[in-house]
């Protein structure tokens, strides 16, 4: 499944990009955002990376791992989901309080 491979490149490749970002970030808020971001992007690589284990692997065990793989992945997402959504109005607010 070539598209998988693709999602699944570009997926790690924002886990990445936002990781780097955090790091590179002095702001307690933003640096929270950034890690849910990056848990998000992180999640969703598992995810597919499990969906395509299953297209690879037919047997049993691939089964398994697949499956494991894609509860744990999109677990991540969500709670990625969540923390973003609860952090991004505070990091909106400390965006303008140092402007």
């Amino acid at each position: 499944m070539p598209v998988l491979v693709f999602f699944i490149v570009v997926s790690f490749s924002f886990y990445i990009f936002y990781k780097v970002k955090y790091v590179r970030s002095r702001l307690p808020m933003e640096k929270k955002w950034l890690s849910a971001k990056s848990s998000m992007a992180l999640g969703l690589f598992v995810g597919l990376f499990g969906i395509n284990t299953v297209f690879i692997q037919q047997t049993t065990v691939g089964f398994i791992v697949a499956g494991v793989f894609v509860l744990i992945g999109f677990a991540s997402f969500w709670a990625g989901m969540k923390s973003y959504r609860f952090h991004l109005p505070y990091v909106k607010k400390e965006a303008e309080e140092l402007e």
